[in-house]
């Protein structure tokens, strides 16, 4: 009887398990929200990291400097997935100091800092199980730069964020030209990306066990997505990820760029090379690059005054923005000498 009872209880338990609704993290109480938030409004100033494979090429392929950001000089170019994976081959940015890195950053007055992990061109800045196209693959074999970045960021007191691409070129889910032959006269293959069909499933899967990976092995604060322009993304797929992230870390701050971010503002707004000239009625943040381009490019030297930086800082704070300033380390690693000295001066002007 004894066993038939506590089988019975077992099984009443268990119903009731079943039974608790699923928590809906789009429809968090104000306070709830308010709580999360609080930490990132406090914070104001962050640090963004324009970091991959095309830092290598500092804006210059083959002679080409065509394009203005250095990120995008795939799709600029149009270079075929066969030729450009060829990259992770030469990569070896051996100068890369997270230390020293998060050191600048607390010394420029940020208190928090956003890597891109995986931008469109797929690659990926840590050792990632669900693909061969990353750090370990690559003359970096033994590195893993998001958790040398996550550890100096606990160590300094700052907030670790990670940026994570919705679209990827280098994906087999997504149409890009793999060959010479392949390529036309649009760059709309790069830009309003299509998916082979039948690989969304295939795809959307692939995102979200990376995203568990930068959660749980990196414990990430804050997930800023992009990418979310293209067609096959739509505002259900964006509400479907953003329950996802919020159910693997309840406390994790996301971007709007997770849905379409025309609609969805949740968590923050992200204005990019501009910002509003009033307050909003949602949280925001303005990122800017500190020259021209996100990614390291050799030829820009249009740098941004200690000045013109303090008082875009100031500006955006007051309207109750948050201001994400970007770096673009080399080939080798280093953030150019031009972007500490313009960060260290920002930040005695702070203090």
């Amino acid at each position: 009887m004894r066993i038939q009872s506590l089988l019975l209880m077992l099984l009443l338990l268990n119903s009731g398990l079943m039974a608790q609704e699923r928590v809906n993290y789009l429809n968090e109480s104000e306070e709830a929200f308010q709580n999360r938030m609080q930490w990132f409004l406090d914070a104001k100033y962050g640090m963004f990291i324009h970091f991959g494979l095309y830092s290598q090429l500092g804006g210059i392929y083959k002679g080409n400097d065509e394009g203005r950001y250095a990120e995008w000089i795939q799709a600029n170019q149009q270079i075929p997935k066969s030729e450009y994976s060829k990259l992770i081959d030469t990569w070896n940015p051996e100068k890369f100091d997270a230390d020293k890195i998060v050191k600048l950053a607390k010394k420029a007055g940020m208190k928090y800092l956003v890597i891109t992990t995986k931008h469109h061109e797929g690659f990926c800045l840590w050792n990632s199980e669900y693909t061969d196209f990353d750090i370990d693959n690559s003359p970096m074999k033994g590195r893993n730069f998001i958790k040398e970045i996550s550890d100096a960021c606990k160590k300094y007191g700052i907030r670790f964020g990670t940026y994570y691409s919705i679209i990827d070129w280098n994906h087999p889910s997504h149409d890009i030209p793999n060959t010479a032959e392949e390529i036309d006269s649009s760059h709309n293959r790069w830009m309003d990306l299509k998916l082979v069909e039948g690989k969304k499933a295939e795809y959307v899967q692939y995102m979200k066990n990376q995203i568990k990976e930068l959660i749980e092995k990196y414990d990430t604060d804050i997930l800023w997505f992009d990418g979310d322009w293209v067609g096959y993304w739509t505002l259900e797929d964006g509400n479907d990820l953003y329950q996802y992230c919020r159910e693997l870390k309840p406390d994790v701050i996301i971007n709007n760029r997770v849905s379409k971010r025309e609609l969805f503002k949740k968590d923050f707004g992200t204005p990019e090379q501009e910002h509003p000239g009033e307050t909003l009625n949602h949280y925001w943040e303005a990122c800017y690059t500190m020259n021209d381009s996100w990614g390291f490019k050799i030829k820009d030297t249009d740098w941004k005054s200690p000045q013109v930086i303090y008082e875009k800082l100031q500006d955006i704070t007051g309207k109750g923005g948050n201001f994400l300033l970007n770096v673009g380390p080399d080939g080798n690693g280093e953030v150019p000498k031009e972007a500490i000295e313009i960060l260290l001066e920002v930040g005695k002007m702070i203090n």
